[in-house]
C-alpha cells in the first residue's frame, strides 16, 4: 500500500515582521490548519459630492482611493481530524492556544515597535502586504468540560505599503515627482508638459533641464526626463 503524503498541499502562510519593509527573515509565521475556501479582494475609491451654489445636481468629484481590503475565514480545529494536527507531535491541539497565537502575532501591540505588526500573507499567486484590520472569533464546538474544540476566525486585512511603493503601484504622474518618458512620433515637448504637469507651459524649464538645443525637434526612442517644476 503505498504512503500518501500529507504535506503536498500548499498552505496560505502568514508572515510577520517588525518593520514596513517586510524584509529577511520574519519574526514568526503563522500556519493555518486549513486552507481558505475563498478570499475577496475589496478596492474603494472615495468621492466628493458635495453640491455648487445655484446649481440643481451634484457630480462625483473622485478624492482618493482607499487602500484594499483582503477577507477570509481561517478555522481551527483541535478534534484531530486535520492533516495539521495529524502530522504534529502534540496531536491534542488547544485551539485557544492557537488563538491567541494569531491574536499575538497579528492584533496585539508589539512592545518593541508599540503598534501592531507588519504581515504579509503568502498564498499560491496571492502576496498581499498587509495589517489586521479586524477579526471576529466564533467558538462553534467544544468538549464536556466547555473547552473549545473549534473556533472560526473572520479576518479582514487592509492594504499597508510604504509610501514609494505605494506611488509605484499606483503609477501617479505627479507635478511633484520626477518621471521619464521616451519620445514616441509627433510628441512635442509642450503636449508632454501638459500631460505630466497639467500645463504645457512649463517646457522652458524641461528643455533646460534635458539640455535641448532645439525643443522642437524630438527623435522617436529619445528619453527624456521630467523633474519637479516651480509654480
Amino acid at each position: 500500500m503505498a504512503s500518501i503524503s500529507l504535506n503536498k498541499l500548499e498552505k496560505l502562510k502568514i508572515k510577520v515582521y517588525r518593520t514596513i519593509e517586510r524584509s529577511g527573515v520574519p519574526v514568526d509565521t503563522f500556519d493555518v490548519m486549513f486552507n481558505p475556501e475563498s478570499y475577496a479582494l475589496k478596492y474603494e475609491n472615495v468621492y466628493s459630492q458635495a453640491q455648487g451654489i445655484n446649481t440643481s445636481g451634484k457630480s462625483a468629484k473622485y478624492a482618493l482611493s482607499k487602500p484594499s481590503d483582503l477577507g477570509f475565514k481561517l478555522i481551527i480545529d483541535g478534534t484531530g481530524v486535520s492533516d495539521y494536527v495529524a502530522s504534529a507531535p502534540n496531536a491534542n491541539l488547544d485551539v485557544s492556544k492557537k488563538v491567541n497565537k494569531f491574536l499575538e502575532l497579528a492584533a496585539y501591540m508589539d512592545g518593541n515597535i508599540h503598534e501592531p505588526k507588519f504581515l504579509k500573507i503568502e498564498w499560491g499567486t496571492l502576496i498581499f502586504k498587509c495589517r489586521l484590520k479586524s477579526v471576529n472569533i466564533s467558538y462553534t464546538l467544544f468538549d464536556k468540560a466547555g473547552k473549545p474544540l473549534r473556533a472560526e476566525l473572520d479576518t479582514t486585512f487592509i492594504s499597508d505599503l510604504k509610501d514609494s511603493e505605494r506611488v509605484k503601484s499606483e503609477n501617479k504622474t505627479s507635478p511633484d515627482l520626477t518621471h521619464k518618458r521616451v519620445v514616441k512620433a509627433h510628441d512635442t515637448l509642450p503636449l508632454l508638459c501638459k500631460e505630466i504637469y497639467g500645463t504645457g507651459n512649463c517646457y522652458i524649464q524641461v528643455a533646460r533641464a534635458n539640455k535641448l538645443d532645439n525643443f522642437r525637434s524630438l527623435q522617436p526612442g529619445q528619453e527624456l526626463f521630467f523633474p519637479p517644476v516651480k509654480k
